[in-house]
């Protein structure tokens, strides 16, 4: 009986132990992982608002965050959003940089995606998708052009779709028109100052 209980208890201890062990690790591991996105989401920045030589987060909600991207002299060279679309498979994350003036996209780069590999992840090839957004005009909706064409041939506000992945790069440009009229918005209420003079 007594030989009973000593076996429970050493079978708890090192169950205790053990949990201890993995709580730990996963917690380290957390903490890792959230940094290495955080680098990588401030490397975006850099990618997307050029010249950029420090950052902010200016604003924060759910699936939608926006940086403020600065030179050397602290002069304000754009924002950059960070949020999804609702893909095929699931989520594409990725993040998007404007002029100061919320009037031209700098470039988008995506920074995760589950889609189908030769089709709906062509969302991340600068030849087949990401390269038709540089220079795109914001200060109206985008459109999608469809046959896909030459970039000298797209109007200021049309991107192209993806050839066989028209729900991956529709939901693209849904997701960026929504988010380029919501910073709008938000800038309208106040929420954030581009420039700084909020004391952000």
């Amino acid at each position: 009986m007594r030989l009973h209980w000593r076996m429970i208890i050493v079978l708890s201890s090192i169950g205790l132990v053990s949990g201890a062990l993995l709580m730990s690790v996963n917690l380290f591991t957390k903490d890792r992982i959230a940094a290495n996105k955080q680098k990588e989401i401030e490397e975006a920045v850099i990618k997307v608002i050029p010249g950029t030589k420090s950052s902010q987060k200016i604003y924060e909600e759910k699936d939608f965050t926006v940086y403020r991207g600065q030179d050397d002299n602290g002069h304000v060279l754009g924002v950059a959003i960070n949020t999804a679309a609702g893909g095929f498979q699931d989520k594409i994350s990725y993040i998007f940089g404007l002029n100061a003036e919320l009037t031209k996209i700098n470039s988008l780069f995506v920074l995760e995606q589950k889609e189908t590999p030769g089709l709906g992840a062509k969302v991340t090839s600068v030849e087949a998708f990401l390269k038709f957004w540089e220079g795109r005009d914001a200060s109206r909706p985008l459109a999608m052009r469809k046959p896909a064409v030459k970039k000298d041939e797209l109007a200021p506000n049309e991107v192209n779709t993806i050839t066989g992945a028209t729900i991956s790069s529709r939901a693209m440009l849904i997701s960026v028109n929504a988010a380029m009229e919501k910073i709008k918005q938000l800038k309208q209420e106040g929420k954030f100052s581009i420039e700084g003079k909020d004391g952000d």
